[in-house]
């Protein structure tokens, strides 16, 4: 699938006008350079965002939130009737390719990658699992992140932006019948603290949030799906996820959009390979 654009123009941005020091070569320290004082400043002015997997959900709420902070946000999708301003299959390398060829002639550049898509998988005990449908999950969610940060990296390198990648709960604890939704959201979370060590000599910042149940449709997709692998009624599957965290509730998808516009501001200027759980404080990943 090609990419395209909506039609859209997008204002240029200035570049990031919240780097920090000089330009950076290679074995330059970046907080070497970094003398002045955090300026307390949690908008995201002036700064050119793309949010993958932003037509619906959590990359809605997420594209939404930085727009509200003062970003140049725009978003792909692989699905045209979400509207997006780029029609992107992010574990397509030619559709990557061409869309960040188009990113840079619309913005001039980028300050922020938010790489937010994520497919949910096949729901089934690993000796049952469809190997083929355990390999599109692994192409999409590990091989996306991974593609499109390959593509967007020099222009953060330029801006001195920042990266975040939206993982999970489940990458952290493991989730019985998703092994391949967890095989590809851990290898995020490995994939975000290399990229850290990778790039912070150029001043590029790289985080994972890992959200945990987030209210809505994909919520009760994946509730559903449950349901019918285990046989438990669905609503007292709802009830268990609820009962895994401390708060007791689920989360709301813009809570991790305000997460990612903090990770994504000047105050965070030194927040970089950490991975930041909005869960609720989950207590355990089996929700019997």
């Amino acid at each position: 699938m090609a990419c395209k654009r909506s039609g859209v123009q997008f204002p240029l941005a200035p570049r990031n006008p919240f780097a920090l020091g000089v330009d950076l070569g290679v074995g330059t320290s970046f907080s070497a350079v970094s003398t002045t004082q955090n300026s307390g400043d949690f908008t995201l002015r002036g700064l050119r965002a793309l949010v993958t997997g932003g037509g619906s959900g959590i990359g809605k709420a997420i594209a939404d939130g930085m727009k509200s902070a003062g970003a140049t946000v725009v978003v792909c999708d692989v699905n045209d009737s979400t509207n997006p301003d780029y029609v992107c299959d992010v574990a397509n390398s030619k559709d990557v390719t061409s869309m960040f060829s188009r990113i840079s002639t619309d913005l001039g550049g980028l300050d922020i990658l938010v790489n937010n898509v994520g497919v949910p998988g096949p729901t089934a005990r690993v000796d049952e699992m469809d190997p083929e449908a355990y390999d599109e999950c692994v192409r999409v969610n590990l091989g996306g992140t991974f593609r499109c940060a390959h593509a967007a990296v020099p222009m953060l390198i330029e801006s001195k932006g920042s990266m975040v990648n939206i993982s999970t709960s489940a990458g952290i604890y493991g989730y019985p019948l998703r092994s391949p939704y967890v095989a590809a959201k851990w290898g995020i979370i490995g994939l975000t603290k290399s990229w850290a060590m990778e790039l912070g000599e150029f001043g590029v910042r790289v985080n994972a949030i890992c959200p945990g149940s987030v209210s809505g449709p994909r919520m009760d997709g994946v509730i559903a799906r449950e349901s019918a692998a285990t046989g438990i009624p669905a609503e007292e599957l709802r009830q268990g996820y609820a009962n895994q965290v401390s708060l007791r509730t689920f989360v709301e998808a813009s809570d991790i959009a305000a997460s990612v516009v903090f990770l994504c501001s000047p105050a965070a200027r030194f927040i970089t390979g950490q991975v930041l759980p909005v869960d609720g404080n989950i207590e355990t990943m089996r929700a019997d």
